[in-house]
């Protein structure tokens, strides 16, 4: 039976948040993914930078006319 749970890594060892149902010395298999890395957060605010600057590359003007009112009023 698969459980879920949360763990803290500290001195080389990982203690479960949660009491685990397993026998004494029962084999398991663990997949250990962080909860609250310090990279992880360098990347959203990386990515929280990305737009302003991509907005400052593109150009937003047109090389044709633009419509006037009553032009933007008869599309339909």
């Amino acid at each position: 039976m698969a459980q879920v749970t949360e763990a803290i890594y500290a001195h080389g060892v990982l203690t479960p948040r949660d009491e685990l149902e397993l026998r004494e010395s029962q084999r398991v298999r663990l997949i250990v993914e962080p909860i609250d890395d310090d990279t992880d957060r360098e990347d959203r605010t990386t990515a929280l930078r990305r737009p302003p600057e991509g907005i400052e590359r593109m150009n937003f003007f047109s090389s044709e006319l633009l419509p006037s009112r009553d032009g933007l009023h008869d599309r339909r």
